[in-house]
């Protein structure tokens, strides 16, 4: 059989979702819903894969490329969206319908149903509910085809023998795509708002003569669909689910999968601990045998073997192998930590790299800086890198030892083997081996409490 034309129904704008956003552009698990089945046929081994849009076109910037878009021009149902994007089936290969709010279902899903197909006119996928409520009916022949499937949206629309059924129709589809595109000229609206659904054409089919089969999911979860907001949290606890199990069989230790976030683009090497509480978001790689968390936000982040991080936020930022951050460090974009260096307690850093085996290890802020390796940078260290219009770089050599509470005005530039004295603000550079001094000397003065008393009125 010829690999499938996919063609995906997303011009819905889903107003019980009662948001700007279409429908399925809401993102699960990072990743927007329309993206799950896009994702899930072209897995499968799709020939093309088209996506039906409305006039607002809005989905184009979302699509990977090569996925082309047919425009529904007005809602007018599942069958006027197939219609729209008939001038782009292939007669001559199958031709699969899928929902675009079914982030659930699978390349091995839409395998096995391609599998199922044969020679029939049509294969519909369903499922047996045992709440089938709000779902189409699927009503078989005598043979145990499919004679046609009755929707139930309206009071009416079914019979009581009829809503008693309880395999329901799950919205994918696999058509002989000439057989299809013959019976969608027979379709008509069927409802009251002007729509026309797509299983309309399957009585259709059979008077033509083709087979009409039914395939049961043997996971109904696949075909869960989205309609408003409580099940869109739904399916994302459903697929983080499998997000999870799918690290831990590949040697990820999760502690609490209850309160840890996953998203879809990350990726854990083995042996690796995520403790809980820990969110791990967009296009982040994490090395093996790491530990990171609790309380740890990591977001579009690279991070190498045996890093540990603990209750920090990590946003753009990478770390080498060996690298130890936090606990409440703050790594912000372009933040480079080198190997075996240390990013401690209350350390910010931005736009920054610390060089191999140099260690912040608490209460600083390092801005647009180069650290050299085995540096040392003293409790309160601030790289004060703008002057209230520009952004300057302060440079800081190897070995160096920053004492506490020293305050660099960049731009400035620190040599390798350098020391500062605590308290210093150092505005000019230090040569390489040399002290920076940069404080008046202590001056003490002798009864100043009792001449502030006095001053005061108050009795010494």
């Amino acid at each position: 059989m010829p690999a499938p034309t996919v063609v995906i129904l997303a011009a819905g704008e889903g107003t019980r979702m009662r948001s700007a956003l279409p429908k399925v552009l809401h993102p699960v698990c990072g990743r927007p819903m329309l993206l799950w089945p896009v994702q899930a046929a072209q897995e499968a081994g799709a020939a093309r894969v088209i996506v039906v849009d409305n006039p607002h076109r809005r989905l184009a910037a979302y699509l990977p490329e090569g996925v082309e878009v047919a425009v529904q021009p007005e809602p007018n149902g599942t069958g006027g969206a197939v219609v729209a994007a008939a001038a782009l089936i292939d007669p001559g290969a199958p031709a699969l319908v899928i929902n675009g709010d079914m982030p659930l279902l699978t390349a091995e899903a839409i395998q096995a149903l391609v599998a199922g197909h044969g020679d029939a006119g049509a294969t519909i996928a369903t499922m047996d509910l045992a709440d089938p409520s709000g779902y189409g009916r699927v009503v078989r022949d005598a043979g145990g085809g499919v004679d046609r499937v009755v929707e139930t949206k309206v009071a009416g629309d079914a019979s009581e023998a009829e809503m008693a059924i309880r395999e329901v129709n799950a919205g994918l589809y696999l058509f002989d795509a000439g057989a299809l595109l013959a019976a969608l000229e027979t379709l008509t609206t069927s409802t009251a708002q002007g729509e026309a659904y797509l299983p309309d054409v399957l009585p259709a089919l059979r008077a033509a003569g083709r087979t009409v089969r039914a395939h049961v999911l043997a996971d109904p979860s696949v075909a869960l669909g989205v309609n408003d907001r409580v099940d869109l949290a739904y399916v994302t606890r459903l697929a983080q689910q499998r997000i999870v199990e799918a690290h831990q069989h590949a040697r990820v230790t999760i502690v609490d999968p209850a309160s840890t976030l996953i998203e879809t683009g990350v990726r854990i090497g083995a042996d690796t601990t995520i403790e809980p509480s820990t969110f791990l978001r967009g296009d982040t790689r994490i090395g093996a045998r790491g530990s990171i968390g609790p309380l740890t936000t990591v977001i579009d982040s690279e991070l190498g073997d045996d890093v540990v991080v603990r209750h920090s936020y990590l946003e753009g930022a990478s770390a080498a192998g060996g690298v130890s951050i936090g606990p409440f460090a703050y790594l912000r974009p372009a933040a480079r930590l080198e190997a075996d260096a240390k990013a401690g307690t209350f350390v910010e850093i931005k736009n920054s790299t610390v060089g191999p085996g140099s260690k912040v290890p608490h209460l600083s802020y390092i801005g647009d800086t180069e650290i050299g390796s085995g540096s040392n940078i003293g409790a309160g260290t601030i790289t004060a890198n703008y002057d209230g219009r520009d952004k300057h770089r302060t440079t800081i050599g190897s070995r160096v030892r920053v004492a506490v509470d020293t305050a660099f005005v960049a731009p400035v530039q620190v040599g390798d083997d350098a020391y500062t004295a605590a308290g210093s603000v150092i505005t000019e550079d230090i040569p390489p081996g040399a002290l920076g001094v940069a404080r008046q000397r202590q001056t003490n003065k002798e009864g100043y409490a009792e001449r502030v008393q006095e001053q005061r009125g108050e009795k010494p």
